[in-house]
């Protein structure tokens, strides 16, 4: 993956860069003006079912399938970044990294991002033993959620945290997320929106340390073609779990053994 500039610029004056054009990354400024093309191009704010999603056009039933696929990534996060942890034998990363464990997992006597969730499902009308069971999330739901940790176990230490920049993106669908679904649904309300309200504090802070990260040490044109690869494996992970809920939920096409709502 190479890119090519444009005579846009961003917001902040970066020259705007369009990936897969033969063009080499000479600097940390061309790098993070790719990252946000990438974005801009690829994360899955773009994608069909949120805009259903979004303007209250699903039924109760699809909103569960959502909530209960959702829940596998998210109670996966925590372990992906434990195994983020594990690739560094510099203390100062981990000790920087390791707070992300804590916003999922929570603390003693304090709530977590796992925790928000099943709030969510909770407030849904779905079960929360069949919800951690993860019994009835969707085969391509498991796939890409596994995908994402092996690649972060596999893949360099660099690219591991570049994976993580999609979070550069979350917030603004997160609000999205948050006016839409309490304007359009009845069975939505404040509280179960909880999770999403925590992240527009969380994901800034996380993006900005993982922006400055790969900025900083990705010093070649090809350790900045692998952060953007890593950014665009990601906003695949993410974009494929859509895929298959669309087909599963809105084209009527659920696998066997996946989740069937009663609510239509």
């Amino acid at each position: 993956m190479n890119v090519q500039t444009s005579n846009a610029k961003s917001p902040d004056g970066i020259t705007a860069y369009s990936v897969g054009k033969g063009v080499p990354l000479n600097s940390a400024e061309q790098l993070e003006a790719a990252l946000r093309h990438i974005g801009a191009t690829r994360y899955h704010s773009l994608h069909p079912f949120h805009a259903l999603l979004h303007g209250g056009k699903l039924n109760k039933g699809q909103v569960q399938a959502w909530a209960l696929n959702r829940y596998f990534y998210q109670s996966t996060i925590p372990i992906k970044d434990a195994v983020v942890i594990s690739r560094f034998r510099d203390r100062a990363t981990r000790l920087e990294w390791r707070h992300r464990i804590e916003d999922h997992d929570g603390d003693l006597g304090a709530e977590g991002g796992i925790e928000r969730w099943l709030k969510l499902t909770e407030g849904l009308g779905l079960d929360n033993a069949y919800v951690e069971s993860t019994e009835g999330i969707l085969p391509a739901t498991r796939f890409a959620v596994e995908a994402y940790v092996h690649f972060v176990r596999d893949k360099s230490p660099l690219e591991a945290i570049a994976s993580s920049l999609t979070e550069l993106f979350a917030p603004n669908l997160h609000e999205e997320r948050i006016s839409g679904m309490l304007a359009h649904y009845n069975f939505v309300n404040p509280d179960i929106m909880s999770y999403f309200s925590r992240r527009l504090q969380q994901a800034p802070r996380d993006a900005g340390f993982a922006l400055d990260y790969v900025k900083a040490h990705a010093q070649t044109p090809a350790e900045r073609e692998a952060v953007c690869n890593a950014l665009i494996f990601k906003t695949n992970v993410l974009w494929v779990q859509l895929d298959a809920l669309y087909h599963a939920y809105v084209d009527g096409h659920i696998p066997p053994g996946a989740f069937v709502p009663k609510e239509s």
